[in-house]
């Protein structure tokens, strides 16, 4: 089991509270996580601009990168698609472009992961 974290996804722990490593085991057991590397461009930005960004960055240090020659969201699909992977994000945009593509997704509800289209 692969998961791939967006921005969005690593912001989450910070802006909402949340443990995201106990919350992806009691959803999806041990999966492994990974960071597309546009994701770590990103968050060096953010970084710059709020103490959240700087506090995510850290926290994506600690998963799996993966290398992506897109940027943004297309990146996290890249990633998402190489590794047949679930995507973590509450990005309302790129979650439109995961179902078009078949990629399953877990979001944010109530301060919990869920799995959106299983």
């Amino acid at each position: 089991m692969r998961v791939v974290l967006d921005t969005n996804a690593l912001l989450m722990p910070f802006e909402f509270r949340i443990n995201i490593d106990t919350e992806l085991r009691r959803l999806l057991g041990n999966p492994e996580i990974y960071i597309p590397s546009c994701v770590i461009g990103e968050l060096n930005r953010l970084s710059k601009k709020r103490w959240e960004g700087k506090a995510a960055l850290q926290l994506a240090r600690k998963y799996n990168i993966i290398e992506v020659s897109m940027l943004g969201d297309s990146g996290v699909i890249e990633a998402g698609k190489k590794l047949g992977a679930y995507v973590v994000t509450n990005d309302r945009n790129l979650i439109e472009k995961l179902k078009k593509e078949g990629i399953k997704i877990v979001t944010l509800s109530n301060h919990h992961l869920v799995i959106e289209n299983e």
